[in-house]
């Protein structure tokens, strides 16, 4: 495997930064374009366009370069940034999100999945990594992205859940606000599905959801979508985001106080089999598609 560099030690503008590392990652292994286009089957001019920022290329090749490179995840990453519409990444969660792509590629690189784990607690839409295509789809578009961006996006964001998949899949917390079960998708269907895909994915054994109801009074997440991550090194780090403003928290003891408070209202949801139960009945609530 190439040695490991710092993600965040070059340009700092996410199509960019993506542009460097695909020519870096060529430069090391020694391979022209023409025998790029050869070992991976795609156009050499594919590849330069890439390679110079003129376009980020699509999600399948990107896995191809990820496999033939052996940088299994990062590249996906560094793609998914360099799409992202900037209204939608703030920059603080790109840094969040790069050092959750590097605490995968490490983890899976040194056979030490278990080293790496992550909470999350969600006010009004589910986890992007629980979310299915229909729901990102949505979320997406009330965004504003339409057409081949639109597309592509959808493909980065659900491929970002392979994570999830797998033996050596890292574990995975979530307290869900009953609001995320309340707001309907427009499309029944799709609502539907992604309810049902919420109850199968609560049975993973690398999966632990909980859902905190309407009821249970006020709490130090109220209003905060939070998200921990532990590095394979053992530090953990923290995203908090509400409407107005999102933030990377990285000093040990403000992590470690937003982890007492997860913890707290953790305490005050429902257990992980009450949940599954409480998310099929209100699947069940859900009105059925007209056979006319």
């Amino acid at each position: 495997m190439p040695q490991r560099r710092v993600v965040t030690g070059r340009g700092q503008e996410p199509r960019q930064r993506f542009a460097e590392e695909l020519r870096l990652l060529r430069a090391e292994r020694g391979v022209s374009l023409k025998g790029l286009a050869e070992e991976l089957g795609w156009d050499a001019s594919n590849f330069g366009k890439m390679e110079s920022g003129r376009t980020p290329g699509g999600p399948e090749v990107v896995e191809a370069l990820d496999q033939f490179y052996g940088t299994p995840a990062l590249l996906l990453a560094l793609w998914e940034l360099a799409m992202a519409d900037p209204t939608q990444f703030k920059e603080q969660y790109r840094r969040y999100m790069l050092l959750e792509a590097e605490a995968e590629a490490e983890a899976e690189a040194e056979a030490e999945a278990e080293a790496v784990s992550l909470w999350q607690y969600s006010v009004s839409l589910p986890p992007g990594l629980l979310q299915t295509p229909g729901s990102v789809r949505e979320a997406l578009m009330a965004g504003g992205l339409k057409g081949e961006e639109l597309e592509q996006q959808v493909a980065a964001r659900v491929g970002r859940q392979s994570v999830l998949e797998g033996g050596d899949s890292p574990p995975f917390r979530v307290i869900l606000s009953e609001a995320v079960l309340r707001n309907s998708l427009c499309d029944q269907q799709s609502w539907r599905e992604q309810s049902e895909y919420l109850a199968e994915v609560a049975e993973r054994p690398n999966v632990t959801l909980h859902v905190l109801p309407f009821g249970t009074g006020l709490h130090g997440l109220v209003n905060t979508d939070t998200m921990f991550l532990r590095l394979a090194e053992g530090r953990t780090v923290a995203y908090v985001e509400n409407d107005v403003r999102g933030e990377l928290v990285e000093e040990s003891h403000r992590v470690e106080r937003l982890h007492h408070t997860y913890d707290a209202v953790r305490d005050l949801a429902l257990n992980p089999a009450e949940s599954r139960t409480f998310i099929l009945r209100m699947s069940e609530e859900l009105p059925c598609e007209s056979s006319t």
